[in-house]
């Protein structure tokens, strides 16, 4: 500790520290940069290394993403650096057959993502059943995306008398819930009031037009001479498209996402973190992955549609004490997204207008709306005037030139008459169809002659 220059605990440190080293189940919740890792990481180190090293996994991590997962071990590996446990990770996305050798030699610490740990579980390459301590790290995240059913079958796979420790920024009802299906009267950690981001962060919102985004963050970047900058956009295509935007216009940037393998995440991450990439481009997949000692600026480039997700972006900066920036770029259909934010976090972020990207007016944008719709309105009619409807002159005159003198089409039968019909002496004719409609059925099919000559 005393090499990594710690010598205060954080709150969050200081509470669930003692309860770890106790024995006792605990939920813990603070801000996303306070210390959690620490917070579980110090205290089983000291607990597992009192038997000393062994050859089963006697202390499980789970975790959400690749990036969280490597950044958990790296804190492992570097406060046990004089202890003679071993961990590793294990997620997708690489060669698994590194990890089934890691693992057959021995390990006490796995940190895993959910998909994979079950791969090898699947495998028989791992075995659980001599497990001691759980963690769920972002216990939350995992909830938002999608591995509750993962985490069941797993905690399903350890042995019954285990401590159970989870740490997360935020604590939903949700998390409550599962909590009591698998803890022992866990003790409650709240250091901060929930979903509340670092009150070191600086939040301003630029408003602006949604297609004049790219060139605001141009401009915010080279005026203020930002060297590293966290970006997040929604999609994956976006994410490719403005790093792409951005070094045409002569910033260095590159984009980190789900669709990109693990060994270019990896590769983008460390470039990153060595101050050789001015801006990296994420979707929310790195929002919880990113450790990064005084990051100075994150920008919202689309607001996220879940309000909790911006306090976890925006707690990528002021993270350990140090101070840090949070812009988000507001068009108008961010608008909605803003308000819910604000009311999760129960105060207002500073409107800042930047000269020369002030947005337009909304309204001006409705006609361009509504125009498809008047288009497809007049197709209708236009069809019919094509078929030779009454409304085209040319082909009300084609009809008054149908020659009248010929003859007319005698009358049908009716068809369900099995053969020729008698009519009694007297009984007048059936009425014949008339003249009009046939000359108006003949109309219909001379313009298709006159348009092919």
């Amino acid at each position: 500790m005393s090499e990594q220059g710690y010598t205060i605990p954080t709150p969050i440190q200081a509470q669930a520290i003692p309860v770890v080293l106790a024995g006792k189940d605990l939920l813990a919740a603070a801000q996303t940069g306070t210390g959690k890792t620490a917070g579980f990481t110090l205290p089983l180190l000291q607990i597992l290394n009192k038997k000393g090293a062994g050859k089963t996994v006697r202390c499980l991590i789970l975790v959400p993403t690749r990036e969280l997962a490597a950044q958990v071990q790296e804190s492992v590996r570097v406060y046990g650096k004089y202890k003679p446990l071993r961990s590793i990770t294990i997620f997708g996305g690489v060669n698994i057959n590194p990890q089934i050798q890691d693992l057959r030699r021995g390990v006490d610490i796995v940190v895993a993502t959910p998909g994979r740990l079950l791969d090898h579980v699947g495998q028989k390459t791992i075995d659980l059943r001599h497990v001691e301590i759980l963690v769920l790290d972002e216990a939350d995240r995992m909830l938002d995306m999608g591995f509750i059913h993962d985490i069941r079958r797993i905690i399903g796979l350890l042995p019954k008398q285990r401590q159970n420790l989870m740490f997360s920024a935020t604590f939903p009802e949700e998390i409550r819930k599962l909590a009591g299906t698998f803890m022992q009267h866990p003790q409650l950690v709240e250091v901060a009031r929930r979903n509340t981001p670092a009150e070191l962060v600086a939040q301003v919102q630029h408003p602006v037009d949604q297609s004049r985004k790219k060139d605001l963050l141009a401009h915010l970047v080279k005026e203020n001479n930002w060297q590293q900058v966290l970006v997040f956009t929604k999609t994956k295509r976006g994410a490719n498209r403005l790093a792409e935007a951005l070094e045409k216009s002569g910033i260095e940037a590159d984009a980190i996402h789900g669709n990109k393998s693990q060994p270019q995440r990896t590769r983008v991450l460390k470039r990153f973190k060595d101050n050789e990439l001015q801006v990296l481009v994420a979707t929310d997949i790195a929002a919880r992955g990113i450790d990064i000692d005084e990051l100075p600026h994150v920008v919202n480039f689309d607001l996220p549609h879940v309000p909790e997700d911006y306090v976890h972006r925006i707690g990528r900066t002021g993270r350990a004490g140090s101070s840090g920036e949070a812009v988000s770029l507001v068009a108008f259909d961010d608008r909605p997204l803003m308000v819910d934010i604000e009311k999760l976090m129960n105060r207002k972020v500073e409107i800042r207008i930047i000269a020369g990207f002030e947005p337009g007016n909304p309204v001006h944008q409705q006609p361009r709306q509504a125009q498809p719709q008047r288009h497809q309105q007049r197709r209708p009619q236009q069809h019919n005037q094509r078929r030779g409807g009454n409304g085209n002159p040319r082909h009300q005159h084609a009809a008054q030139k149908q020659p009248q003198h010929q003859p007319q089409q005698q009358p049908r039968a009716p068809q369900h008459a099995p053969g020729p019909v008698s009519r009694p002496t007297g009984t007048p004719a059936p009425q014949q169809r008339p003249k009009q409609a046939n000359e108006h059925r003949q109309a219909l099919q001379y313009p298709r002659t006159v348009s092919r000559g």
